[in-house]
C-alpha cells in the first residue's frame, strides 16, 4: 500500500467512522464524480459554478420547480462549454426521477429548508453520496431518521458548511492545535449579518413570499411562524472543530434566550410605509443567543442576529488559559508571546503566520469562488471524498450536530429558556473518535 493510502485509511479507522459503502476504503477511485443537482437557484448555482471549475466532475442533471431557475443553469453550462443536463421539473417530487438515475455518484441539494430532510433520505437510499445546504431538518426526529438513514444505507450524508473552511478560520484551527490558545475553555460563533434586504426583495424591499424571489419566497415565513437560533451552523461548525465534538468530546446541554421582535417591522416600515408587512407579528426575536455546555467542561455561545443593521460578523471568539483571538476586532493577545502586556495586537500578522497548509496549497485554485474561496473549499472536499470514495470530513453526525440547535433552540424559548438535553446523535462513538478534519494527507 503506497503511503497516502495508508495514511488515508489509517486516518478513517482512527476516526472510527462506520458509514461508508460498503467495500469502499479499497474500492477504485472515481475518474469522474457524476452530479446531480436538486436545487439550482442562487445557491444552488454557486455549487454548478463549482463543478464546471472542476475537471473531474460532470453535470448529469439538474432538478428545479421553476423554470427560470433552470434557463439560467442550463444557459451557464452551454456559456462554459459543458454538455447539457438532464432537466426534471414540474413538482416538488421531479427529484425523485432524477434519484432513479444510475449514472449519478452524488447529489447536491440546495433547495428551501423544508425538503432537505425528505430529499436526503431519499438521496441516501437511492445510494447517492449526499451534500446538502445548511440545515439538515426541522425536528429532532427529522435529525435522527438522517443518522438512522445513513447508517442503514452506509451512505455519507455532508453538510456543506463552508465557513469551516474560511481562511482565518483554519489559521485559528491550526493555532489551537499549535496550542497557542492553551487549553480551550470558552468559544463563540454566530451569524450577525443583515439579512432585511434578503428577506424583503419585492415591491421595493417590502414583500416576499410569491411576490418576491430567491430566499424571500420561503425564508422569511420562517421568522414570522418561529422563535430560535434558524441559522445556526456557520457560526457552530467552526467552533466544533476547536473543541473536538463528535471526536473525544460533546455537548450535553444548552439554552436559549431571545429578544422581542422589532428589526423586521421597522425595516418594512423604512422602506415603505404604511405597508401591511410592517404589521406582521413576527414571532422570531432579533437576537437569540445560546449557551451551550460540553463533555469536557468548554462553554460555546452562538448568537443569531439577522433583523437588525449592522455590518457582518460571525462573531468567533477562542478563549484559552495562554491567548485569546476575537474575529469581531480582528484581534489577538497570547500571553508572554504578545508585544505589550495585557494589550490587544492585531491578529493578522498571526493568522499569516500560522496560515493554514491547506490554504497555502490551494489558495490559487480558490481565488475567485465564493465568500473568499471557502465555496471551493467546500466543495473539493465533497468530490474529493465521493471520489476516493471515502467518508466525508464533515460526516453526518456533525451535519446534525450543527443543524439540531435549530429545534432545540425554538424548545427551549418555548419553554421559558428551560435547559435542553442535547442529543448525542454518534450513541456514544464519540469517546473514541479522533478529530482528522483538514488532517487528511489528500488534502481534507
Amino acid at each position: 500500500m503506497e503511503r497516502r493510502e495508508f495514511i488515508t485509511t489509517s486516518a478513517i479507522a482512527a476516526a472510527g467512522l462506520t458509514i461508508l459503502p460498503s467495500g469502499s476504503l479499497f474500492a477504485k477511485p472515481l475518474n469522474k464524480v457524476r452530479l446531480g443537482y436538486i436545487g439550482v437557484g442562487d445557491r444552488g448555482m454557486t455549487h454548478i459554478s463549482a463543478a464546471i471549475q472542476h475537471t473531474d466532475t460532470e453535470i448529469v442533471a439538474i432538478c428545479d420547480t421553476q423554470e427560470r431557475s433552470l434557463k439560467r443553469c442550463r444557459e451557464y453550462i452551454a456559456q462554459k462549454g459543458r454538455a447539457a443536463a438532464t432537466e426534471y421539473t414540474g413538482g416538488i417530487d421531479a427529484y425523485k426521477k432524477l434519484l432513479e438515475r444510475k449514472d449519478i455518484d452524488a447529489v447536491i441539494i440546495a433547495t428551501p429548508w423544508q425538503f432537505h430532510h425528505p430529499q436526503a433520505m431519499d438521496a441516501m437510499k437511492a445510494g447517492k453520496y449526499v451534500g446538502c445546504e445548511v440545515i439538515a431538518g426541522l425536528t429532532v426526529q427529522e435529525h435522527w431518521d438522517i443518522v438512522n438513514t445513513s447508517e442503514k444505507t452506509g451512505m455519507p450524508y455532508m453538510t456543506l458548511e463552508n465557513v469551516c473552511y474560511r481562511r482565518d478560520v483554519m489559521a485559528t484551527l491550526n493555532m489551537v492545535r499549535q496550542n497557542l490558545f492553551g487549553e480551550i475553555l470558552h468559544v463563540e460563533g454566530g451569524y450577525q449579518h443583515n439579512l432585511r434586504p434578503v428577506l424583503f426583495n419585492g415591491a421595493g424591499g417590502a414583500e416576499f413570499g410569491a411576490n418576491a424571489t430567491s430566499e424571500a419566497q420561503w425564508r422569511t415565513q420562517y421568522n414570522i411562524d418561529q422563535v430560535g437560533d434558524l441559522y445556526p451552523t456557520h457560526g457552530v461548525g467552526p467552533c466544533m472543530n476547536y473543541i473536538d465534538i463528535n471526536r473525544g468530546n460533546r455537548f450535553t446541554r444548552m439554552t436559549s434566550y431571545t429578544t422581542k421582535a422589532r428589526g423586521l417591522a421597522a425595516h418594512v416600515n423604512e422602506v415603505s410605509p404604511g405597508h401591511k408587512n410592517a404589521k406582521i407579528d413576527y414571532k422570531n426575536g432579533d437576537i437569540t443567543q445560546t449557551l451551550i455546555s460540553c463533555a469536557n467542561g468548554e462553554t460555546v455561545m452562538l448568537t443569531h442576529d439577522t433583523h437588525l443593521p449592522r455590518p457582518y460578523s460571525l462573531g468567533f471568539r477562542i478563549d484559552g488559559t495562554t491567548g485569546i483571538w476575537m474575529d469581531v476586532n480582528q484581534s489577538i493577545y497570547i500571553d508572554h508571546q504578545s508585544k505589550q502586556h495585557d494589550v490587544w495586537e492585531p491578529a493578522k500578522p498571526w493568522l499569516d503566520k500560522y496560515d493554514h497548509p491547506l490554504w497555502k496549497k490551494y489558495a490559487a485554485d480558490a481565488a475567485g469562488a465564493g465568500h473568499g474561496g471557502m465555496d471551493w473549499f467546500v466543495f473539493n472536499a465533497f468530490i474529493l471524498a465521493v471520489k476516493e470514495k471515502k467518508q466525508t470530513p464533515i460526516d453526518v453526525y456533525d451535519s446534525v450536530t450543527m443543524s439540531v440547535i435549530t429545534p432545540l433552540s425554538t424548545k427551549s424559548i418555548k419553554e421559558g429558556n428551560m435547559p435542553q438535553e442535547f442529543p448525542d446523535f454518534t450513541r456514544g462513538k464519540w469517546k473514541g473518535r479522533k478529530n482528522t478534519f483538514a488532517l487528511d494527507d489528500s488534502g481534507f
